[in-house]
């Protein structure tokens, strides 16, 4: 069997009941919800550059609502069931030392989205100073993620940089 493999960047999704596709991306500050409804044995991944914008100095959660709700909606398209969607959160990491953090509000917008809409977490990995590989296997619900082996936090000062050895992590 082969695999089929998905990339997604920033702002993108992909949805599938194949069990030959796996879905990848690479995440900083940006968030992944894999969500997958284990009766209809659909997923799907998301890759959430910001999850709010800030039009005239007041907080906007229209992007990471955007974003969570047409990968909702694609998944029941393919005959999920929102009452029966699991989550599987990455990402959120602080990537430059000195800078806001984005990845902070990425990951506290998303954890406060599934709780609000009542779709059960399985696992997360959030925050750190590392970024990940995340893989995703739609129709099982298997996620895997990989730390960045060697990866560095930057400070906005110049020449200040520390660097840290990664590991792998597997959610199920």
């Amino acid at each position: 069997m082969t695999e089929k493999r998905l990339v997604i960047t920033q702002g993108g999704q992909a949805v599938s009941a194949d069990t030959e596709v796996v879905i990848s991306t690479v995440l900083g500050s940006c968030v992944a919800v894999c969500l997958w409804d284990p009766l209809a044995r659909v997923g799907g991944m998301n890759h959430m550059l910001l999850t709010s914008i800030a039009p005239n100095s007041i907080d906007c959660n229209l992007a990471g609502l955007n974003a969570m709700e047409l990968l909702i909606n694609a998944m029941l398209k393919e005959g999920a069931r929102r009452r029966r969607l699991v989550a599987k959160v990455f990402g959120g990491a602080q990537m430059v030392d000195g800078l806001p953090s984005i990845g902070a509000t990425n990951a506290g917008f998303t954890m406060d989205f599934l709780r609000r809409e009542q779709i059960m977490v399985a696992g997360k990995s959030l925050g750190g100073t590392q970024a990940r590989q995340l893989l995703f296997w739609p129709a099982t619900g298997v996620a895997k993620q990989r730390i960045a082996a060697m990866a560095q936090s930057v400070s906005p000062e110049a020449g200040c940089t520390q660097q840290t050895r990664g590991n792998g992590l597997e959610l199920f």
